[in-house]
């Protein structure tokens, strides 16, 4: 089976508008083993439009079209595309309910022209939008289908995967089924070189994703069940694993806070933080995790030196003999937190994180991160390069594989 796409907006063509719907799309076509040769991005006009579909449909099973569903004068996917297929619009009532319930639950008055958000071709199938007031819809017509979609990612998205993906499996006659591995710990292209073979293979697929800071791995099985996709993922999983050992933290897809929470949860123990250049962003990660109450304590920000000796104990002759950016000191922030929190567990970290206040001796980008518990005290120098911003996110991913590390 072979697919288009056709991004609608002018907007698009000008560059004001990053098209991040067509490599969503893209991906999960490739996935589901759909081949997708041409893709199109067409402005605002109808005649260009309305001449970009009927190529499309000449070449392709299926046309995805995205954008163009709004209630303004510009939008005029459905119109260009129901001339193109010599259909008529007509009115849906249950999905002008929809709107006009979404416009009262805003607290919005719903203007005349939103109407025609409600109108679609004769005999398609409409997708619904509970993220919007453009529902979509399934056009089928001698043998090809369009498949119109919202513009915005936080419409489309939800509505390929909810609408749009099941259509295309039941057409293409397979279904997906996926794993997420996440790394911490090795690059993107250390991963690639040593999984290079599994990556070659076409069932399952192995598609790499650089985050900041870490690596994910899709593992993604054409299938036609999900025990059929589990059976097909598992041993690549398995050896994907053996591969890179302990840098796997997760091969379902939990992100490294989530895992730690798990360990915490499952060992009962707590923990309590004390940070100085992340400035309670490992906290505020920590705390994302629903139930995090039950095992972790406090959070203490401590940026002065008077801070860290008078909140965590840290010694004054260590501030001025190593200074607050030492593996001493993170230690023993480490174990003030745990002292004065009662905690099982005590993680701090304390650096530079810029863009100011570096010297030669202790550059921009260096931080310690030290772990204190009753069975283990650890402390890790790193020395990081990139904004603030990334600086402190990558203190925070390291503390957190250090406890992950930990059990």
């Amino acid at each position: 089976m072979t697919c288009e796409l056709i991004s609608v907006g002018t907007e698009l063509l000008l560059g004001n508008i990053l098209n991040t719907n067509a490599q969503y799309i893209s991906q999960k076509l490739a996935d589901l083993g759909v081949n997708c040769y041409l893709q199109t991005t067409v402005g605002d006009n109808p005649d260009r439009l309305e001449e970009a579909v009927r190529r499309a449909l000449a070449r392709a099973d299926v046309v995805i079209l995205t954008g163009g569903l709004g209630p303004t004068c510009d939008d005029l996917t459905k119109e260009t595309v129901s001339a193109a297929l010599g259909k008529k619009l007509v009115l849906d009532e249950d999905s002008l309910a929809h709107i006009r319930r979404r416009f009262a639950k805003m607290g919005r008055e719903m203007t005349p022209n939103n109407v025609k958000q409600a109108e679609f071709p004769e005999g398609c199938a409409i997708l619904p939008n509970p993220h919007g007031t453009a529902p979509g819809c399934i056009i089928e017509q001698d043998g090809k289908a369009a498949i119109l979609l919202p513009g915005p990612p936080n419409e489309m998205e939800p509505m390929f995967d909810a609408s749009a993906m099941p259509y295309l499996e039941k057409r293409s006659g397979t279904k997906l089924y996926s794993r997420m591995v996440r790394i911490f710990g090795k690059g993107e292209s250390s991963v690639e070189y040593e999984l290079r073979d599994l990556m070659d293979g076409t069932n399952p697929t192995v598609a790499p994703y650089a985050l900041l800071g870490e690596v994910k791995l899709r593992v993604t099985a054409r299938c036609r069940s999900e025990r059929e996709g589990e059976k097909l993922v598992a041993p690549v999983i398995a050896e994907i694993r053996r591969r890179l050992g302990a840098v796997v933290y997760s091969d379902e897809g939990r992100e490294l806070h989530e895992v730690c929470a798990e360990l915490l949860l499952g060992h009962k123990k707590t923990l309590a933080v004390a940070e100085s250049c992340t400035g309670g962003m490992l906290a505020s990660r920590l705390v994302s995790v629903p139930g995090s109450s039950r095992w972790f304590l406090e959070g203490c920000v401590t940026y002065a030196n008077d801070a860290k000796a008078r909140r965590l104990g840290v010694s004054t002759d260590t501030l001025a003999s190593c200074g607050a950016v030492s593996g001493q000191t993170a230690l023993e922030m480490a174990r003030g937190i745990r002292r004065t929190s009662g905690a099982d567990v005590g993680l701090a970290i304390t650096g530079i994180a810029g863009p100011d206040g570096g010297t030669p001796e202790k550059p921009v980008g260096l931080v310690y991160i030290a772990l204190a518990s009753g069975e283990v005290e650890q402390v890790t120098e790193l020395r990081f390069t990139g904004g603030r911003e990334r600086i402190r996110n990558s203190a925070c991913l390291n503390a957190l594989d250090m406890l992950r590390r930990s059990f």
